[in-house]
């Protein structure tokens, strides 16, 4: 199962910083790509405004 952004994500980058399959991709609000994310929960760690969830 992949972890998904949700829409209070603050475009902060310690997630892209962390995930070590470099699934994230920058935006107004970031997204996982669910192909590549290996559901290790680094990025929701290291996420300062909770906005990372498993899907």
């Amino acid at each position: 199962m992949a972890y998904v952004i949700k829409d209070d994500c603050i475009a902060c980058g310690s997630c892209i910083d962390e995930c070590p399959v470099e699934a994230i991709s920058e935006g107004d609000i970031y997204k996982i790509d669910p192909e590549s994310c290996t559901d290790c929960g680094t990025c929701a760690d290291t996420c300062p405004s909770e906005a990372i969830h498993p899907a």
